[in-house]
């Protein structure tokens, strides 16, 4: 008997371990591991630095590699190293028709799943579907044209193309068979953009096995004894650096305190260059994913400050691991978003959504004073993650919701 053949599609792969590129991998590799033969169309490694890996640069502008029983097929695809959005829009529009040539090399699938962002990767997926009659799943990790007009990427008086872009959007989302995405409040924003679609909520998830060892030993960027607040993940538009810095400015004059980013991006020169005003804050870049169990768990507390215009076009992937590292969270951002729905039933930390710096700073130093309810806040937010986020739980529903 012939096995099941599934062709998933989208930019981000191994070796890039984190954020989209650590989701699509896991995936792609727990279907093998269930016995589907799954191949990928990709580009070239380049996030979240912004440039193509060193390793990968001398390699030819079509690439077939096997990675853990994957088939991967590979564009080299144009990266700029400053993602304005007239240049984000030619590295998509690179990857989607540089790939066309790798539609004729992948064995006829029964599947094809579709990652968003780019929301261009579903123009291939359909091409496949319109070549093999395949079904096409469409799985929504970022509302990318909304995140790019919410953050400024794009802006107002950009009105015509705005429309032009969304009637896009739509008209390929219409091509799916089934459409998923991350979070409830994206499954609603995904209702309203596409009526009567057959829709299926697919959170995120975690290999909740490797953050759950509590003999990791303090990481080498986290080893003082002064109480450490860290941020780790991409330095990019959606996070609100004005915010953050204010409130490093109220820290200024607190002692035993340590701030600790972890992370590069779009934005990581103008962060990093901002931060050397701060002597009590330190910039590392990114931990190869093996490392990031030991580098959350030893923070004492971790910050994520979103801007609190963006309602759900995205559930940022760093907050389960945040929360399974057994250590609180001060979170901010809109009221009505998913990650406040989470924080909220978890107990797993403070959310703030009225940009009060102040009540952060507050927060912060009850925390350093209080380390029973730092350890308290940190198991409500490991057991809420181990319970409904689980890999092998969430990809196995996921499975029998692909079989029907």
């Amino acid at each position: 008997m012939s096995k099941t053949n599934i062709t998933i599609v989208g930019v981000n792969y191994y070796p890039e371990d984190s954020a989209i590129g650590l989701y699509t991998t896991q995936q792609a590799e727990y279907l093998q591991s269930k016995g589907y033969n799954v191949s990928i169309i990709t580009g070239f490694p380049y996030y979240p630095q912004w440039q193509i890996r060193s390793d990968y640069k001398d390699k030819t502008r079509w690439y077939k590699e096997v990675i853990n029983n994957v088939t991967v097929y590979r564009y080299k695809q144009y990266v700029p190293s400053n993602p304005t959005f007239s240049k984000r829009i030619i590295h998509l529009l690179s990857f989607t028709f540089g790939n066309i040539i790798n539609l004729f090399k992948v064995d006829k699938p029964n599947y094809v799943i579709c990652i968003v962002p780019f929301t261009s990767s579903i123009l291939l997926g359909w091409l496949l579907k319109l070549r093999y009659r395949s079904k096409l799943w469409i799985h929504i990790q970022d509302f990318e044209f909304d995140a790019a007009i919410d953050s400024g990427l794009l802006s107002s008086n950009k009105s015509f193309f705005i429309t032009c872009i969304l009637w896009v959007e739509k008209f390929l989302l219409k091509r799916a068979d089934t459409i998923s995405t991350i979070s409830n409040g994206m499954l609603n924003k995904l209702n309203n953009k596409v009526k009567n679609a057959n829709t299926y909520y697919l959170t995120n998830w975690l290999d909740t096995s490797k953050f759950r060892v509590k003999t990791i030993q303090k990481h080498d960027y986290l080893k003082s004894d002064n109480f450490k607040i860290l941020y780790s993940g991409n330095i990019g538009a959606k996070q609100d650096w004005d915010f953050f810095f204010a409130v490093l400015e109220g820290l200024k004059t607190s002692t035993g305190i340590e701030v600790i980013v972890v992370g590069e991006g779009a934005e990581k020169t103008k962060v990093v260059q901002k931060i050397q005003q701060y002597d009590f804050v330190k910039h590392f870049n990114l931990v190869p994913y093996e490392e990031l169990p030991s580098l959350l768990s030893s923070a004492d507390v971790h910050v994520l400050f979103q801007k609190s215009d963006v309602i759900d076009t995205v559930m940022p992937s760093k907050l389960l691991g945040m929360m399974a590292s057994s250590k609180p969270s001060i979170v901010t951002g809109n009221k009505a978003s998913e990650v406040a729905t989470v924080y909220q039933k978890s107990q797993g930390g403070y959310y703030f959504s009225d940009n009060s710096v102040d009540s952060v700073i507050d927060c912060i130093n009850e925390l350093k004073n209080n380390k029973e309810l730092c350890t308290q806040l940190g198991a409500n937010a490991e057991q809420f993650v181990v319970k409904n986020y689980s890999k092998e739980n969430i990809l196995d529903n996921f499975i029998l919701e692909l079989e029907k």
